[in-house]
């Protein structure tokens, strides 16, 4: 594979692809000069900030407010939500940030995967992610254990040593560490009593309420003691099952949903032995040249997330509704901050059916319209008002292409664009297209074929 081809693919599934004036310029580097761009940047990067939360009333509060008052409370912790949730786009799309910390972030957040209602536990856990994305993954679980978003969505709260709740302790085990057939029932109801009592209060921060927890004796792989939940995780961790269950989520997402069993043991053989450093993790990913092989290219169905944000960086779509952002993800399958269950966002071939599909290959075309666009929600949860056709404002700006490729013959611009937007080896070629462009300019050329290349299946795979 040539090194511009190498180059693509790792800003695709180490972020969200390039703009066009990063792919003009890095398109010639090295993959190690990336590879130390996309980690230097990450280490850069800054926490993610949402002004004027009004989550900040302890839960007697609300509970004292009737009618409009509590109302307009519950209104303005959903627009906040909403707010940080185009925040983390926002992030995603700016060629500023750093592209490989907001895809670990969204990875992360499918793993250790939690509803978030409210703002400021919301803010919190986004942060959470962030600071440890790139860390060691001992201290992120044990970070996940004490996030107040998890412990109100896994129901934590309620496990107290007179009447355990097993919910954390099952998926901790199942979903967040050492995976199925790894452990048995009798783990999951002593690592639950480990962790009685880890709880969060009225403001929503994290509280250990001792008088709650079980400070008796747990039995846990065959291995008793007074433990308490840091103590569990050290135990889980001691397992060398974690590494290679976390090593193959990892090779599942950022490689091929069809895994090669050798590499993942390698894989966690070295993430054990490193006590679990994730940077390590991934910088070894993205520099083998197995990650770079044929098989491994333009095989990946891009999530809704990826798809959208992909559009917005190579267009640099602005939308013209606050809500559009968050609606768009509604329509397409994918809202951040809201999974579909504890075992997060599923992959491959479970984002695309009859519906979503057509919405999918019309996405950059709706984009481009620049007036009202009209879509049909799937929801069949949703009220007879939401189901009705809602409309989405978006502006797009194909300067940067016009500026780049403009200035060339039709078979220059459509090599150039096909050779930015494309993945792999894609067979399309110019004549195909031909009928369905337009040719009386050349800015109208590059802009329809642009909008063909965005609607064609092989811009689905990243």
């Amino acid at each position: 594979m040539k090194g511009s081809e190498k180059i693509k693919h790792l800003y695709w599934r180490a972020g969200f692809g390039l703009t066009p004036r990063e792919w003009e310029t890095r398109r010639h580097w090295t993959v190690e000069r990336a590879v130390d761009e996309l980690f230097d940047r990450a280490s850069q990067a800054s926490a993610l900030q949402l002004d004027g939360l009004t989550e900040n009333r302890s839960v007697e509060e609300l509970k004292k407010l009737r009618g409009k008052k509590l109302d307009q409370a519950k209104n303005e912790g959903k627009l906040q939500i909403v707010e940080l949730n185009n925040g983390w786009i926002k992030r995603m799309v700016d060629s500023r940030e750093s592209a490989l910390l907001e895809r670990l972030c969204l990875f992360w957040h499918g793993h250790f995967a939690c509803e978030l209602k409210t703002p400021k536990p919301a803010l919190a856990h986004l942060n959470m992610l962030r600071q440890h994305a790139l860390g060691n993954f001992r201290d992120f679980v044990k970070a996940v254990a004490r996030d107040v978003a998890m412990i109100r969505y896994l129901n934590n709260q309620q496990n107290r040593k007179s009447r355990p709740n097993e919910n954390f302790a099952r998926e901790l085990l199942e979903l967040f560490t050492i995976g199925r057939g790894n452990y048995t029932e009798k783990d999951i109801k002593e690592v639950a009593r480990a962790f009685t009592g880890w709880s969060s209060d009225a403001r929503g921060e994290y509280v250990f309420r001792s008088r709650q927890h079980d400070y008796g004796v747990k039995t846990v792989f065959d291995q008793s003691g007074k433990f308490d939940g840091d103590e569990i995780v050290d135990l889980i961790l001691r397992q060398k099952a974690t590494a290679r269950f976390v090593c193959y989520k990892v090779y599942r997402y950022f490689v091929n949903e069809r895994v090669e069993e050798r590499i993942v043991e390698e894989l966690a053989d070295d993430f054990y032995a490193s006590d679990y450093d994730l940077a390590g993790l991934f910088r070894r990913v993205f520099t083998s040249d197995w990650f770079y092989a044929p098989a491994n290219v333009g095989t990946k169905i891009k999530s809704p997330i990826d798809l959208m944000v992909g559009m917005m960086r190579s267009l640099d779509v602005q939308f013209g509704n606050p809500k559009s952002i968050s609606f768009a993800q509604r329509i397409l399958g994918q809202v951040l901050f809201r999974p579909p269950n504890v075992a997060g966002w599923p992959r491959g071939k479970n984002w695309i059916d009859n519906a979503t599909l057509l919405l999918r290959l019309n996405l950059a075309e709706s984009l481009y319209n620049e007036a009202e666009v009209s879509f049909q929600v799937k929801d069949l949860k949703a009220t007879s008002a939401s189901r009705r056709l809602r409309k989405m404002e978006a502006r797009t700006d194909f300067q940067p292409l016009v500026d780049l490729y403009g200035r060339g013959t039709e078979t220059e611009i459509f090599t150039a664009l096909k050779d930015y937007f494309l993945v792999g080896s894609a067979a399309i070629q110019a004549q195909q297209l031909a009928p369905y462009v337009l040719h009386d300019r050349t800015e109208n050329y590059l802009k329809s074929v642009t909008l063909r290349l965005l609607s064609l299946p092989e811009y689905q795979l990243c």
